[in-house]
């Protein structure tokens, strides 16, 4: 019998999903590229959903041993060496990303969209000494690369892994013909394809490679502080990888395709891990460049049934906003799964409606690497519930003073498993804060368990607005906002009072041009409390969002240049 049979949420699994995981069978990254490629060669593992390229497993297989070759031949770069990426969804990233690993190095994460001085402190703060980067953004790279230990540099054109004439034709006219690489200076830099063509001459050596071996430094921010890297071994990561599978397998035919739409961006913890997952599956992952794109990823949709499609709420309210969503046969779809910030009731109902699939709401942390909790895909919309903590994964809800509340009382959600990170990058007292004696994470957010063990997310803790005593969580405003048929996006945050405290401001994106901050009021009056009604109605043409769509509260509650991005919440 499994130590975790006893916990409240296990009699609420979907039929044949574990209490847990053998994590003592969990190899590394580099093991499981080898399993994937010798159990499912000839599959597509990705494609580009812009321009229809493919790479096979054994192709995949084939260039990121050129990688591997390339950083050790001829770089001579030693083993554990960081090495960043700085690239949106396109087939170089796997290809890097599983290089990279099999050599025994590891990956850093960038953001691309990062300025100057974000980018700056990331590479400084991880010690990266060689990054692959997207000519895009190598202008980025140039202005700060003289301050960072970054002493070797391979730039790729987007279109680097099309064939030999498409590639060209793309590379002239994004570079001659639009314009849309910026100029950059970095001598000694290396072309993707001569690292390839470098790293074939010779071939990539195994390394000895252990499971709590470090594989990614992946950076997340603070309201206060710096960004930090999640130290995520190569067990914490394929233990959430084999926690999501098997939370997965009820709900999908293993002898049909298995086509995941991935628009959020791999460099996201998000992404990185489902599309982890796929591959795992011996699925296909048809990448997305820009999310933002709306119209861009609904002719992807039309051309690709998907079976899994995992966003963030502000993707699939985008979605059912586009006048051509109709036109998407969403018969295959099984796994569309809502990460990174809370999905709204509204959203979630309006999705079900259109594509008869459940949109599931699951939480997760970069420094879990990333999920705790998900919901059956089986499930009706549950109105703000993450639900139920993933095998092998305890959870506790608990109060100011560390203790653990009774069911069915607020407190903060605590996480102890096998994808909980190892600390925080040079950075022990961070690390201290957040882990307890007993091995627990502390998450910063505030949640409510119930008896069947579902967990519903309150707030973040440094979200919630204290209104003359009385605690407003913003989600649940929110949720209540986006009920009103005038409203497209809506984030609620807290201002400073001179009477109350604090009070509470909501961001509205008008879908409706007659919308007016009477008419949302009174809505709010309908369905919620006094001290909950919003103070102020602030009409925005857009809301700040994350790389992966998440709407930024923080970013309209102080000045710009204060703004440290987190990322951390998926």
């Amino acid at each position: 019998m499994s130590a975790y049979a006893s916990f409240p949420w296990i009699a609420n699994y979907p039929p044949g999903v574990p209490a847990g995981i053998d994590t003592h069978a969990l190899g590394t990254l580099a093991d499981f590229l080898d399993d994937a490629v010798h159990l499912y060669a000839d599959r597509d593992a990705f494609i580009s959903g812009s321009t229809g390229a493919k790479l096979s497993y054994t192709e995949l297989d084939d260039y990121a041993g050129r990688v591997a070759s390339y950083f050790q031949n001829v770089l001579h770069l030693p083993q554990g060496s960081r090495v960043a990426l700085m690239m949106p969804n396109v087939l170089q990233y796997p290809v890097c990303m599983f290089g990279l690993l099999r050599a025994g190095y590891v990956v850093v994460n960038v953001n691309p969209m990062y300025t100057p001085r974000e980018l700056e402190h990331q590479l400084r703060d991880a010690g990266v000494q060689a990054m692959v980067v997207v000519d895009l953004f190598a202008h980025t790279l140039a202005q700060v690369i003289g301050n960072t230990p970054v002493r070797h540099v391979v730039v790729s054109g987007l279109a680097d892994m099309m064939p030999f004439f498409k590639r060209n034709l793309a590379n002239f006219v994004m570079h001659q013909v639009k314009a849309m690489v910026p100029p950059y200076a970095l001598p000694g830099a290396v072309a993707f394809r001569d690292m390839l063509a470098r790293g074939k001459q010779s071939p990539w050596r195994k390394v000895d490679l252990q499971p709590d071996d470090l594989a990614f430094l992946q950076y997340t921010g603070g309201t206060t502080g710096v960004s930090k890297g999640a130290m995520l071994s190569h067990r914490n990561v394929l233990a959430n990888v084999q926690q999501v599978k098997l939370w997965c397998a009820p709900f999908v035919d293993a002898d049909q395709p298995l086509l995941s739409i991935t628009a959020i961006p791999l460099y996201h913890i998000f992404a990185l891990g489902s599309s982890l997952t796929f591959t795992a599956m011996g699925g296909t992952n048809v990448l997305v460049s820009d999310p933002r794109d709306t119209g861009a990823l609904v002719k992807v949709l039309r051309r690709y049934p998907a079976v899994s499609l995992p966003g963030v709420n502000t993707l699939f309210n985008h979605l059912l906003d586009h006048p051509d969503i109709d036109k998407v046969d969403f018969g295959t779809l099984r796994l569309a799964v809502g990460g990174g910030a809370a999905v709204q009731q509204a959203v979630a109902e309006r999705w079900q409606a259109l594509t008869g699939a459940p949109l599931v709401e699951g939480y997760g942390l970069t420094e879990c690497a990333p999920t705790v909790a998900i919901n059956p895909f089986d499930t009706q919309p549950q109105g703000g519930s993450i639900g139920l903590p993933l095998p092998s994964t305890e959870v506790v809800i608990r109060n100011p003073q560390g203790q653990d509340v009774p069911i069915g009382e607020r407190g903060e959600l605590c996480v102890r498993g096998p994808q909980v990170m190892q600390g925080y990058w040079q950075r022990p007292a961070e690390t201290r804060a957040v882990m307890t004696e007993d091995g627990f994470l502390r998450t910063g957010d505030v949640a409510v368990m119930d008896a069947q063990g579902f967990l519903r997310i309150v707030d973040r803790l440094k979200d919630m607005v204290l209104v003359s005593g009385f605690n407003v969580y913003p989600n649940e405003v929110e949720d209540v906002v986006m009920q009103h048929p005038g409203v497209r996006e809506v984030a609620a945050v807290g201002r400073p009072s001179e009477t109350t405290g604090e009070e509470l401001h909501i961001h509205v994106v008008k879908k409706s041009p007659a919308l007016t901050e009477a008419m949302l009021l009174d809505h709010c009056r309908q369905h919620l409390s006094a001290y909950k009604v919003p103070r102020r109605v602030v009409f925005e043409a857009d809301l700040p969002k994350s790389a992966i769509g998440k709407v930024l509260r923080r970013a309209l509650r102080v000045p710009e240049e204060f703004v440290e991005f987190d990322e951390s919440v998926v």
